[in-house]
């Protein structure tokens, strides 16, 4: 083979890996639209109404970001312990699913109310009234 012709069928061999390496590359990206700005692509684990994190008390997440980073926890000894959700209001799972934290109650001499509670799928749910009610909570926002 000659030289011209060399050159030509490395030409073409180079402008076809390229073409695949495009398709291949275009294989791997997603078809879904991007969110717009301020809204959120979380998915609801429960039935309970959705809340930002942002929108929680400061306090809540503040107890997420120690939540994230194991700790160290105001109440070592009821924080991360096993919630029985003995209420019901949360999605039924077995005994030992979801852990609860205390998000500190501003004035308040004990632990106060308030609860972050998360499972092991990574859910997080909010009760700022001791159990009675909860909110699953968007963590992203």
């Amino acid at each position: 083979m000659g030289s011209r012709k060399r050159i030509t069928v490395a030409l073409i061999s180079l402008v076809a890996l390229v073409v695949v390496g495009w398709l291949v590359g275009d294989l791997g990206t997603s078809s879904e639209p991007t969110p717009p700005p301020g809204q959120s692509t979380y998915a609801p684990r429960s039935d309970l109404p959705v809340e930002a994190l942002s929108g929680l008390p400061a306090e809540a997440a503040d107890t997420w970001e120690l939540v994230k980073a194991g700790g160290p926890f105001p109440h070592p000894d009821r924080d991360g312990t096993t919630f029985q959700n003995r209420e019901g209001l949360l999605p039924d799972e077995e005994r030992g699913y979801y852990k609860e934290y205390t998000v500190p109650t501003p004035g308040s001499r004990d632990r106060g109310a308030r609860r972050l509670v998360t499972g092991a799928e990574s859910e997080v749910y909010y009760t700022a009234d001791h159990y009675e009610t909860f909110v699953e909570v968007d963590t992203s926002r």
